[in-house]
């Protein structure tokens, strides 16, 4: 039962992945064409309790993916997945790609329980929650599918499982599935950076 559970959550993040993505690809080609920072304003808290906001997507290359810490595959997979990317970069005299994780579930995801999953992961992610009304906000503006699954503390969310790729000057430059070929995936990471 449990397995069958954890497939059918892998099959909704898989279509909210392929959903994001064509909602990106035309909803929002104006933004990327016209040269403006892609989503809107916003204004959280990080890992360390530290505010971060949208300029902190401007700067550096960065990588964004939406997600929480009770996620029991996706989410730990694609961060791993991303710093692993990260980390071939460097070693082809690259720059190092930003990692950003936002959580879809800011009632249970603190700075304090962010920091120890990350730290958990990898070395260089930031983390990012904040006042749920905040947060919605900002999964609105970036098209982001979430939903509570479930009742009582063991609720889920399902949640769009795409990585954003934003530039450095805080524009939407492209997409990474859940599970796309890694190499496709490294050669995006690539080019994103510049190496």
């Amino acid at each position: 039962m449990k397995a069958l559970r954890i497939g059918l959550w892998i099959v909704a993040a898989l279509l909210a992945g392929a959903t994001a993505a064509l909602f990106f690809t035309q909803a929002h080609r104006g933004t990327a064409q016209s040269g403006q920072p892609f989503g809107s304003p916003f204004q959280l808290v990080d890992q360390n309790g530290e505010t971060i906001t949208e300029a902190a997507l401007q700067g550096r290359p960065s990588a964004v993916f939406f997600g929480f810490t009770h996620c029991p595959e996706v989410c730990p997979t694609t961060l791993y997945e991303l710093s692993g990317y990260q980390q071939k970069i460097v070693e082809e005299g690259g720059e190092p790609f930003q990692i950003v994780f936002v959580t879809v579930d800011p009632e249970r995801d603190t700075p304090s329980v962010l920091k120890e999953y990350v730290e958990a992961l990898t070395k260089d992610v930031r983390a990012v929650t904040g006042d749920p009304e905040k947060v919605a906000s900002m999964l609105k503006a970036w098209g982001i599918y979430s939903k509570k699954v479930g009742d009582g503390d063991d609720y889920t969310m399902d949640h769009t499982a795409t990585t954003f790729l934003i530039d450095d000057e805080g524009r939407l430059d492209g997409t990474i599935s859940y599970d796309e070929n890694p190499e496709t995936a490294l050669k995006k990471l690539e080019k994103l950076t510049g190496v």
